[in-house]
């Protein structure tokens, strides 16, 4: 069963620049769609959906596709590590309204992307790492 966690949130200012990570353990990140989501205070703990747009930001593939929500598109960057079973979030051009709790999720059972985030089970989801954008 795959265990994800997530680290490198923090507060920066408008403008500034974070690097999330996603380190997954007891199966290979290979054999998911692993997507980033954000969750607004107070929302941390809605659940996860089959298909779940609310908070989407990025996803890659098992194939290594992409996408990216159009809010981030341009700023931020989804890749993965095989090698460390990793999947990292670059965020640059940060703005205030990218604060929030990010979480990164595991979906299997074929699933496919879509608008910032893939459709499919949910396998696993970390515990988050919280991002703050200051003005």
């Amino acid at each position: 069963q795959v265990h994800l966690v997530e680290s490198g949130g923090g507060s920066v200012q408008t403008g500034g620049s974070l690097t999330l990570s996603c380190v997954a353990s007891g199966a290979t990140i290979n054999t998911y769609c692993i997507r980033w989501f954000r969750r607004t205070p107070g929302k941390e703990h809605e659940a996860v959906a089959p298909v779940d747009f609310a908070g989407a930001v990025a996803a890659v593939n098992t194939d290594g596709t992409t996408t990216y929500a159009p809010s981030v598109k341009g700023r931020f960057t989804i890749s993965k590590d095989s090698a460390k079973n990793t999947v990292y979030l670059q965020m640059t051009s940060l703005k205030p309204e990218d604060t929030g709790v990010y979480y990164c999720a595991a979906m299997g059972d074929s699933p496919t992307l879509v608008l910032g985030t893939c459709v499919g089970a949910l396998a696993a989801r970390g515990q988050g790492t919280p991002v703050t954008i200051s003005s």
